[in-house]
């Protein structure tokens, strides 16, 4: 179960409803994070993208930092 959904452009937390109605520009959040550093992930894909692949694209991308 996902505990929370986070809107990649402005990275604060929105319902299930909006994360639904935007699915590309939303991240679903399950988990705890711990790991150690920054790391980027792409919110269309769910993949991890590299530092230079988030600065091309901030509207679709997530910084997550451990």
């Amino acid at each position: 179960m996902a505990r929370g959904h986070r809107s990649a452009i402005t990275g604060r937390y929105i319902s299930r409803a909006a994360a639904a109605r935007h699915p590309r520009t939303s991240v679903s959040e399950s988990g705890s994070n711990r790991s150690s550093g920054t790391h980027h992930r792409s919110a269309i894909s769910g993949r991890y993208i590299s530092p230079a692949a988030a600065a091309r694209h901030p509207n679709t991308s997530v910084t997550e930092k451990g």
